[in-house]
């Protein structure tokens, strides 16, 4: 049953993500346009909310951002249930509810990642109507078969390795490219295929370093003599990979205060420990193989620009489902995409979940078969 909606809400949170306009726009035409309803954007995430910053997201804010990266709204990591307010960390989701109440919000969207949909689900608790949409170039979020910005990332890290082959064959050497991916290894592991990368290392497959440079002293052995090696930023050796699950189920075990508070220190000086992971990395091939190493390391660049076609396309699908969602009365859902339908996914599925790379997915044994060294 169609419900009596005359005012909604829209936010980014998290990192930002190729897509988000068009995702904004999505929702916000469908609501204008075939709804006759009023839209109100708020600023910076979850914080706009707080501080009462918003914006009247009409026809003229909508017009023209479908091609533009980044978030026009803004975006920042605020937690509702923890943040810092003059100088002390607060619990605001009692000042969100009011505010929306008070703003005549009848549904708040919020535009994120895994942790979006875990302060989406807090809120939902709290009594408040709210609807996520898939967002992040990690394509790690539970229960969807893909996410706006994934798309797009893939295509600008794919294109830096198809740049670096030039000019590591030029000067025979091994090129280590590092993809953005902390726990999930989709972007480095479609990357690397699209790429042609000679080797491919995610968080989900640790590696033994001496098996890559026997298998880079393989591809010397058999003329060719460079090697292009994609790093997933989160993935980790063996004996790293060891220690961090170790920290991981101390922290999970914990049952005090004291004790979670030990492990989540522990786990974040692994953490800290790991940065600089592949410089390492390339050090130690440099070293077993005898051939120059050099590192590239994409970083901030594999979110910015204008959206592929793929993740517009995306995006605004997900948007007008969300608006109909909206319409028919069921909030507390995650608008997943379904092949080319959509599908509403209780929050309570996604958040606190991770879609990781199956160690028998087809696309590792795609890469097996083309003889990709995985690092195991």
């Amino acid at each position: 049953m169609a419900t009596k909606i005359k005012r909604i809400g829209i936010l980014t949170a998290g990192g930002d993500s190729p897509g988000l306009n068009a995702a904004i726009r999505g929702v916000g035409k469908a609501a204008l346009g075939y709804y006759g309803w009023e839209i109100v954007g708020f600023r910076d995430g979850f914080r706009g909310l707080v501080e009462n910053r918003r914006i009247n997201l009409d026809r003229a804010a909508l017009s023209g951002i479908l091609t533009i990266g980044g978030t026009i709204l803004g975006t920042s990591r605020d937690k509702p249930h923890r943040m810092v307010m003059g100088g002390k960390t607060k619990d605001m989701t009692g000042v969100i509810r009011d505010n929306l109440k008070k703003w005549g919000i009848d549904c708040l969207v919020c535009l994120g990642g895994g942790g979006t949909a875990k302060n989406a689900l807090r809120l939902q608790r709290a009594g408040i109507n709210v609807i996520t949409l898939p967002k992040t170039i990690d394509n790690d979020v539970a229960m969807t078969d893909a996410t706006f910005g994934y798309a797009t990332a893939l295509d600008i890290a794919t294109d830096a390795i198809d740049r670096l082959h030039s000019t590591a064959h030029s000067h025979h050497r091994i090129i280590v490219a590092e993809v953005m991916g902390h726990r999930a290894g989709w972007l480095t592991l479609g990357a690397g295929l699209a790429g042609g990368a000679d080797v491919i290392l995610i968080p989900e497959i640790p590696y033994d370093v001496k098996r890559i440079a026997d298998a880079i002293r393989q591809r010397s052995k058999r003329g060719s003599n460079f090697s292009i090696v994609a790093v997933a930023e989160g993935a980790m050796s063996r004996d790293d990979a060891r220690i961090y699950e170790g920290a991981e189920k101390k922290l999970e075990r914990a049952k005090t205060l004291n004790d979670k508070i030990e492990a989540k220190r522990e786990v974040g000086e692994l953490d800290i420990r790991h940065q600089g992971n592949t410089m390492r990395l390339a050090g130690k091939l440099e070293e077993l193989t005898h051939l120059e190493s050099r590192v590239t390391i994409l970083g901030y660049v594999q979110r910015g620009g204008t959206p592929c076609a793929a993740d517009r396309i995306l995006a605004t699908r997900l948007g007008t489902a969300c608006a109909d969602l909206i319409n028919e009365g069921k909030f507390g859902v995650m608008v997943a995409a379904r092949g080319d339908d959509t599908e509403p996914v209780p929050l309570d599925k996604v958040a606190g979940k991770r879609k990781s790379v199956p160690r028998g997915h087809s696309w590792l044994e795609t890469a097996r078969r083309l003889g990709t060294c995985l690092g195991d």
